[in-house]
């Protein structure tokens, strides 16, 4: 076996073509059986592995510097820079994260989990390379979709004027996570049957030079390129076809499911234990009503149609009235602006870590010009995605401080498709709606069916002295809390605040009669976010109040119950903590 031998890529620096070949099989196997058992990427890695190897045979890592676009394709890297036991062994299956991560490895440039960034990245590394006067390659592996992205464009610009080394390894498996979309790939596809001679050549009307491998799983193929553009002078774009899943039957059939993969049975490629988010097949099923009934009702996916359960045969039912734009979260968000403007009824929706994309586009295209379109925001949640660079949870600061976005927290589903029913047909607003996580379930309160009057909380519970303020996900955790209280004989007041954007004066005014506590509780960051907005109603009066949250900084692969407990983020914490407060 070669892979448990290799500690670096020095180790395969004078491999056979038929070492290289056997190696290739070996990582594969490693990989399929970490991903039946751990589950993670999948036909992102098994697609790139000989493109890893050739780039580690020719090129020298860490001196060559090498970028990954998303870096959700880095596995077989780490597993020939040092990390194999990760791939190998399953108690070391843990010891790295999913993707490239400079604390992990000097062959790491950069922490990156999104897209379209690799290229961006690299012209500075390129930059920074040629003031100081050094000769090492830099190299940007982009691919799954990414170059439709925004700053994939704008480095492609950069880089065909640098006049210096920068190598593009443009991975081209004529896949984003779903399939692809925009008229760029049109070009691409011309070039894969031209055997790269087509006219129409994005990278070469860039200025940049260009190179063409039909078979990019062929290592040796790669080798031969890949010597030939080291250490070029002048930017250059290596582009090479791919397939996604290479190398396992059920991935290479449908190239889509297996982007990632929770854990399953390798036989079969049947998932161990399904997980369907409920609020995404309730969003699915709203959409396609919606479709039915509104002839202006459109949804907008930026690559992510799984974030809204919106299946390859869902996609078709809804026919003109759903459109992916690729990886290009702005443009969706303009669009929709656009959509609202021309008077139809756009919902886009999204994970909660993209949606920091989309800042400006969110407060200048939509929210300047009042533009009632509607923004689902999903896993915005501790409880979501756990990689630092996919953390859900600083949506509440960005999107609730824009003016005119009306950012709301169902705190259950009943609410959340009163919500949906509300918002996507109006058209006085720009809405956001944080859906909930999906531990969030079922509730048997009344639920408001118009969300017209602006920043009306909801009083579940009259009580007295404590005012629990439970938002969104947290108002289960508001509930819980609130019992212990009474348990040690104090009636608490329970609000469902419904708005995140804005305050209800009015009952915020009225707690001061007879409470001297007013608790908040989010499923977000501290700083700049739903509690600070109460405490400052309350700053010049002798109310206090308690701002239960996380703490403002970067997570990586926490465990979900230490970081609750870490921040007094359980009822019995935050009973205790109310009490001491009394």
């Amino acid at each position: 076996m070669y892979l448990e031998k290799i500690n670096s890529p020095e180790d395969i620096k004078n491999f056979t073509a038929q070492q290289r070949e056997e190696l290739a099989a070996e990582m594969r196997a490693a990989m399929l059986k970490r991903a039946s058992i751990h589950g993670g990427h999948f036909g992102p890695d098994f697609g790139i592995v000989e493109a890893v190897i050739a780039l580690h045979t020719v090129f020298d890592s860490p001196k060559d510097k090498f970028v990954f676009d998303i870096s959700h394709q880095a596995y077989p890297h780490k597993m020939l820079t040092g990390r194999k036991d990760a791939y190998l062994y399953a108690e070391h299956y843990d010891d790295v994260s999913g993707y490239t991560n400079p604390e992990e490895s000097e062959h790491d440039m950069f922490n990156v989990g999104h897209t379209s960034t690799s290229i961006s990245l690299a012209t500075g590394l390129a930059k920074a390379r040629d003031l100081k006067g050094d000769k090492e390659n830099i190299i940007a592996i982009i691919g799954d979709g990414s170059m439709s992205g925004g700053e994939a464009l704008e480095g492609l610009d950069t880089a065909g004027e640098m006049n210096s080394n920068l190598i593009i390894l443009f991975n081209d498996n004529d896949m984003s996570i779903a399939e692809v979309h925009g008229g760029m790939y049109k070009g691409f596809k011309e070039l894969r049957d031209t055997n790269g001679k087509s006219e129409r050549n994005l990278f070469k009307a860039m200025g940049l030079d260009y190179r063409f491998v039909a078979d990019g799983n062929d290592t040796e193929a790669l080798i031969a390129v890949f010597n030939e553009v080291k250490d070029i002078d002048y930017p250059v774009v290596v582009h090479i076809v791919t397939q996604k899943g290479k190398g396992y039957k059920f991935a290479e059939e449908n190239k889509e499911d297996w982007h990632w993969h929770m854990p399953f049975d390798i036989e079969t490629g049947e998932v161990k234990q399904p997980i369907v988010d409920p609020y995404a097949e309730q969003t699915a099923k709203t959409f396609l009503q919606m479709a039915k009934d509104d002839e202006k009702f459109i949804a907008i996916s930026a690559a992510t149609p799984s974030s809204m359960n919106l299946t390859p045969a869902r996609r078709q039912e809804l026919g003109n009235h759903y459109i992916d734009v690729g990886i290009a979260e702005e443009q969706a968000v303009a669009m929709a602006s656009g959509l609202a403007r021309n008077g139809a009824h756009p919902v886009f929706g999204d994970y909660a870590s993209f949606f920091q994309r989309t800042y400006d586009q969110l407060a200048q295209d939509v929210c300047v010009n009042n533009s009632p379109a509607t923004f689902l925001v999903f896993w915005a949640s501790m409880y979501g995605m756990n990689d630092v660079t996919h953390l859900g949870f600083y949506d509440i600061p960005m999107m609730s401080n824009i003016p005119n976005l009306v950012y709301l927290a169902p705190t259950s589903p009943e609410e959340y498709q009163a919500m949906l029913d509300w918002a996507i047909p109006q058209e006085k607003y720009p809405v956001a709606i944080r859906v909930p996580h999906m531990m969030v379930g079922s509730s048997n309160r009344p639920v408001r069916k118009s969300y017209d009057e602006l920043n009306k909380y909801e009083v579940v519970k009259e009580g007295s002295r404590v005012a629990i303020i439970g938002l969104g996900n947290f108002y289960n955790l508001a509930e819980d809390a609130a019992a212990k209280l009474k348990e040690q004989g104090i009636e608490a007041t329970l609000i469902n605040p419904l708005f995140i954007s804005g305050q209800d004066k009015d009952l915020l005014e009225k707690l001061k009669a007879n409470h001297e506590l007013v608790v908040t509780l989010e499923d977000g960051i501290l700083d700049g976010g739903f509690g600070e907005k109460i405490a400052r109603f309350y700053g010049a009066d002798k109310m206090k109040v308690l701002n239960f949250g996380l703490a403002k900084k970067f997570y990586d692969r926490y465990d979900y119950e230490a970081l609750a407990k870490e921040n007094h983020l359980t009822a019995a914490q935050v009973a205790e903590d109310i009490l001491a407060n009394l």
